[in-house]
Formats: C-alpha cells, sequence, structure tokens
C-alpha cells in the first residue's frame, strides 16, 4: 500500500482531533504511515469501512457487531485498549429504593441512556432479562436518547440518568463504569443519595476493524506498532491519557468472546431487522 493507511474515527469530543494528531505523529514515526477521517456518526463510518473508503475502523461494540453481521463474519479485528478488553455496566439506585438486585427493579421507574449504547441501554435491558425482569412491561422506563449515532460515546446520556436519580424521577439507571468511576473520582456523587448495587461480568467495547481481503502483512505491521506504544514514554503519555488507556492489547479467540453477549442482545432484542 504505496498511500497511508486510512483510519476512521466518530468525532463524539473535542479531544478526538489532538487523539488522531498525535496518532498521525506516533505512526509517521513507527510506521506505517496513517491518515484520517472523522465521521459524525458510526453508521457513516461503518459504510465508509463497508465502501473501502477508509481501510480501519475505530468502532464500538455495536458497530463491530454491524461489520461482522454485514461481512458475514469475515472482517478482523486489529487491536483494542486495556480498558476495552472488560468493559463493565453498573446498576445505581437511590439510597431510599429499596432496590439491592437485578429482581428488584421490577416495578421501579428505570433510566437507561441513549438506544445506541451498549453499556447503557441495550446491554442493561439483556442483563434484566436474565434476572426475569422484562424492563418494557415491568418497570417504568425514561429513557435519554440523546447522540443517538454515537453509540454512547458521548456519555451525555449517561449523566442524565444519573440526574434523573437524583431529581428523583428514577429509582434505578444503568451506566457504564467508566463513567460511574469518573463521577465519583470527581466527588459528583452523593453516596447518601446514590449508591452501586450490581455490576456486570465484563464485556469487550472498541476495537479497530478491518475488512476480511485487508492486507494481512500490513495489517500486522500496524498492529505490532502500535503495540509499541508505551505509557511510561512522554512523548505519547497524553495522547494515551486522552484515549483512556495504558496499552494496547492484540485481539485473539479468547478476547474475542467478550463480544459474544451483545450479539447475543441484539438478537433477542430485535436489532438485528431494525439496524443491522
Amino acid at each position: 500500500m504505496e498511500r497511508p493507511v486510512r483510519i476512521g474515527a466518530v468525532a463524539y469530543d473535542p479531544r478526538v482531533v489532538p487523539i488522531w494528531e498525535g496518532m498521525r505523529d506516533y505512526f509517521r514515526e513507527a510506521g506505517p504511515p496513517i491518515d484520517y477521517v472523522l465521521f459524525s456518526n458510526y453508521d457513516s463510518q461503518v459504510q465508509a469501512l463497508l465502501d473501502r473508503h477508509i481501510d480501519i475502523a475505530w468502532n464500538t461494540n455495536l458497530a463491530w457487531v454491524k461489520v461482522y453481521r454485514r461481512t458475514d463474519g469475515t472482517c478482523r479485528a486489529l487491536a483494542m485498549r486495556d480498558v476495552d478488553a472488560n468493559f463493565t455496566t453498573v446498576f445505581v439506585t437511590r439510597t431510599d429504593s429499596g432496590v439491592g438486585a437485578l429482581a428488584d427493579v421490577r416495578g421501579k421507574r428505570l433510566a437507561l441512556g441513549s438506544a445506541d449504547s451498549a453499556q447503557a441501554a441495550i446491554l442493561p435491558v439483556h442483563f434484566l432479562h436474565q434476572s426475569g425482569v422484562e424492563p418494557d412491561r415491568d418497570c417504568t422506563l425514561l429513557r435519554f436518547d440523546l447522540d443517538v449515532g454515537k453509540h454512547g460515546d458521548t456519555g451525555t446520556s449517561e449523566l442524565e440518568v444519573l440526574k434523573a436519580l437524583r431529581d428523583n424521577r428514577a429509582d434505578v439507571g444503568a451506566i457504564g463504569d467508566a463513567t460511574w468511576a469518573k463521577q465519583l473520582a470527581e466527588g459528583r456523587i452523593d453516596p447518601s443519595q446514590v449508591r452501586a448495587f450490581w455490576t456486570s461480568p465484563g464485556y469487550c467495547h472498541c476495537n479497530f476493524t478491518v475488512l476480511g481481503d485487508f492486507p494481512e502483512d500490513i495489517g500486522r505491521n500496524w498492529t505490532d506498532s502500535l503495540m509499541g506504544m508505551r505509557y511510561d514514554d512522554p512523548r505519547w503519555r497524553e495522547l494515551m491519557d486522552l484515549e483512556g488507556l495504558k496499552r494496547w492489547l492484540p485481539t485473539d479467540a479468547e478476547v474475542m468472546k467478550g463480544y459474544d453477549v451483545l450479539f447475543e442482545a441484539a438478537r433477542q432484542q430485535g436489532l438485528y431487522g431494525r439496524w443491522m
């Protein structure tokens, strides 16, 4: 490939530009050289990958499921962040709700994030189904469908879930563990008012996706270079902090099992017919 490898990313936050400027600087040194293309939403990015307008897509887990479905499973994942290999959803509740387990959510006011957020909507519904609760039937649902198309990356809907709990408009909410941890660390959670009561098993979040015919030697070279980015190198630490990781991980069959739960949730909720 004589031209730079083209990588797609969704512009969900102003920090996306400095992240990818930094990535371009890194690969200018480590090779192979890259360029990046920013998209306003994941459907556009997925289509650009399928149309081969980009070579690699920095995909959410839902975008990975969409590409996998539309390529009959021939796509490949090259790498992910350390935080993507064991992502979790946290169920939180008002301290006066009497909720201590997922089964207790029955009959409560339940706040969920954007409809296309795996961590704050799709998987929470799945985990409740597994506990015998049908949210559409058994709960009063409050949905925050904000920034749909960005798969929950902005975190805006999750902050609205927490606000609904604080304002006593909801009894229970579901958000990503990363959002919960950040809000706790910043002192934005009043533990006398809101507490976590259930954390999901780990699942996979983002990955770098290529189509099945992407040259294996280039993919291997690109992945090997990415693995060489070190958090203890001051040149790249700020970039890695912006992207929220300490190290990059290669993908293998065992790691990729972390997407199985989302495939199952999407199938059970009829998302294959609607979105994929």
